[in-house]
C-alpha cells in the first residue's frame, strides 16, 4: 500500500486517507461491470484510500463495496447514507426512525458486516425532526451497529441542533473551486463545532478537469444536462476558472484535477475530498493530488482569481434547487 497522508475526521478521532473514494458512479448512471467495479475497489485500496462512499440510494453499490472490501473491513472506513423512501432519490425522503433502523439493517447486510462505520441522513427530511433523527442514530451507535453519524447538504443551524443530540463526525456536501457556497457558513460552523467536511463532486463533476469546454456535447443519458451551470453559455461563462487551474497545473507540473484536489485539501485540515472514478489511471491521478502541494504563492493567485471569478448557473434545475439546505 501506498503512505497516503491520514487525516482525522473533526474532533471524532476517526482517521481516514487524505483522499476517498466516492463509489456512486460505479452503479448508478452509466453502471460499470461488476468485475471491474470490484478490481477498481480493491486497487484503490492498495494505492493507499481507506474511505469509501456508498449510499442506499446508488443501486447495487453496497453490494459492490461489500464484496469487495469484505477481505479488509478492519482496514477500511465504509459510509452509507439512509432517508429516501425505499432507497429512490425520486420518492422524496423517508428519515422517519423506523426507516433509519430498517435501512440501517438492509445495508449492514448488503455490506457484509456488521456495524457501519460512518452513517449519513442523505438529505435533510422537513417530515422528521432532526433531532428525532439525530436520536435515532444515536440509538443505533449505543448497539454498536453505527460508529459515526454524518449529515449531507444541511444547514448551519440543521447541523447545530443535530450535534446537540449526537455529536457529528462528518458532514458531507458539494465543494470545489466551481461551487464555493460552504465557504460562507457551513466551513466555519464545522471548525467551530470540531466537524469533519467531506466534499463531494471536488472536481466540479468534471468541469475542472479541463476536459469540457464550451463545444463538449454530452451523452444524452447524462445527468449535467439538467444542471443550469453546465449549460452552453454557463460553460462558456465559466471557462475563465478552468484556464486559471489549467495554467497553475502546468507551472506545477500537474494535472488540472490534481491542482483542484490540492487547493481543497490546503483550505482546512479536516477536509477530506471523495472523487469518484470508473477509471485506474483517473483514480493514481487524483491520488497525485492528495500528495502534491501548492506554494503559499500558488494559493494566494488562486485565492485573488476567486474572488473575481463569478460562477454561472446554478447546480440543480430551481425545484431541487430550492429544496436543498435546509
Amino acid at each position: 500500500m501506498l503512505n497516503m497522508k491520514k487525516r482525522k475526521l473533526g474532533n471524532s478521532g476517526l482517521e481516514v486517507s487524505a483522499l476517498g473514494f466516492g463509489c456512486m458512479g460505479l452503479s448508478f448512471a452509466k453502471a460499470s461491470a461488476k468485475d471491474e467495479a470490484i478490481k477498481l475497489l480493491r486497487s484503490s485500496f492498495a494505492e493507499g484510500i481507506t474511505f469509501f462512499d456508498t449510499a442506499q440510494a446508488y443501486g447495487d453499490n453496497e453490494e459492490l463495496l461489500g464484496e469487495a472490501l469484505a477481505s479488509l473491513r478492519k482496514e477500511v472506513v465504509i459510509a452509507t447514507k439512509f432517508g429516501f423512501k425505499e432507497g429512490k432519490t425520486m420518492l422524496g425522503m423517508d428519515s422517519r426512525p423506523e426507516n433509519i433502523r430498517t435501512v440501517a439493517e438492509a445495508s449492514l447486510k448488503r455490506l457484509k458486516t456488521d456495524y457501519i462505520d460512518l452513517f449519513y441522513q442523505h438529505r435533510v427530511d422537513p417530515n422528521v425532526p432532526i433531532e428525532d433523527v439525530a436520536g435515532t442514530v444515536k440509538d443505533l451507535i449505543q448497539e454498536g451497529k453505527v460508529k459515526h453519524f454524518g449529515l449531507c447538504e444541511a444547514s448551519a443551524e440543521t447541523i447545530r441542533k443535530a450535534h446537540a443530540v449526537q455529536p457529528i463526525t462528518a458532514v458531507q456536501s458539494e465543494y470545489s473551486m466551481f461551487y464555493r457556497e460552504p465557504e460562507k457558513e457551513i466551513i466555519p460552523t464545522l471548525e467551530e463545532l470540531g466537524i469533519g467536511f467531506v466534499p463531494f463532486s471536488p472536481l466540479g463533476k468534471g468541469f475542472l478537469t479541463g476536459t469540457i469546454n464550451v463545444d463538449t456535447e454530452f451523452d444524452k443519458t447524462d445527468g449535467r444536462n439538467m444542471s443550469p451551470r453546465f449549460s452552453k453559455e454557463n460553460r462558456e461563462a465559466n471557462q475563465a476558472l478552468v484556464d486559471l487551474i489549467v495554467s497553475i497545473a502546468k507551472d506545477n507540473n500537474a494535472t488540472p484535477a490534481q491542482i483542484a484536489l490540492t487547493w481543497l485539501l490546503a483550505q482546512r485540515p479536516f477536509i477530506v475530498p471523495i472523487p469518484g472514478t470508473t477509471k485506474l489511471h483517473r483514480l493514481v491521478e487524483n491520488i497525485g493530488g492528495a500528495s502534491l502541494s501548492l506554494t503559499d504563492d500558488a494559493l494566494i493567485r488562486i485565492k485573488v482569481a476567486l474572488a473575481t471569478i463569478k460562477i454561472s448557473g446554478d447546480r440543480y434545475p430551481a425545484q431541487i434547487q430550492a429544496k436543498i439546505g435546509k
